[in-house]
């Protein structure tokens, strides 16, 4: 049955996801899905099927991809009841979902291992290269500058500035991206992270070299 519903939830969401041009597609969601498998196996804890849903339909509800908020709630909704799944666990599911997105940085407590490690996995695929590819990607599509030296960093932000105030792709890394490694609820998700981190720090040094005319 679980083994069902799991298929039935991957078609649901390369459906939806699969043409996403802005870091969001069906790839990520499998990556998210891949990396919170690996680390509740590591860890050794939490329940792996929970883990999995929340994984794989943590993007379908997202206001940015939706028209409001309220309209990506009725799609998530809506897939629950094409599926035979207990209240208890679509309620956990859920709570995952609507308690792991950043939103400009509100780090709101957790209050289960589920969330904890979806919202790792998650968190894993902003960063490193993929992490430098998808904010390109996400920038380009919502009509934000690669780089703006006039812009200032946002250090705090509401949820709106951080949804539509002005900003580049490169001041993503100082608003979101940089900070997610300090953030991370488990060990796996820390150790998985560290060359990741690395990784971005080569690019914007390397990109300020490049930017600058001192990279000969």
């Amino acid at each position: 049955m679980k083994n069902q519903i799991i298929d039935t939830t991957e078609k649901f969401v390369r459906n939806e996801l699969g043409d996403d041009a802005t870091g969001h597609d069906w790839f990520h969601v499998d990556r998210v899905r891949n990396n919170a498998l690996h680390i509740c196996k590591k860890e050794m804890t939490g329940d792996p099927f929970i883990i999995e849903m929340a994984a794989l339909l943590h993007d379908i509800p997202d206001e940015k991809l939706n028209e409001s908020a309220l309209a990506g709630r009725a799609k998530l909704d809506s897939f629950f009841q094409t599926i035979t799944l207990p209240d208890k666990d679509r309620t956990r599911i859920i709570q995952i979902i609507e308690s792991i997105s950043y939103k400009g940085g509100r780090n709101r407590a957790l209050e289960t291992v589920e969330a904890k490690i979806v919202q790792d996995a998650d968190r894993l695929d902003a960063i490193g290269a993929i992490g430098i590819a998808r904010a390109f990607a996400y920038g380009g599509k919502k009509g934000q500058p690669i780089y703006d030296p006039s812009i200032h960093v946002r250090e705090e932000m509401t949820v709106e500035e951080y949804r539509n105030g002005k900003s580049s792709s490169i001041h993503h890394f100082y608003e979101k991206l940089l900070k997610l490694k300090d953030l991370l609820n488990t060990d796996t998700a820390r150790k998985m992270a560290a060359t990741r981190q690395q990784m971005m720090h080569v690019f914007l040094k390397q990109f300020y070299q490049e930017w600058d005319g001192q990279d000969s």
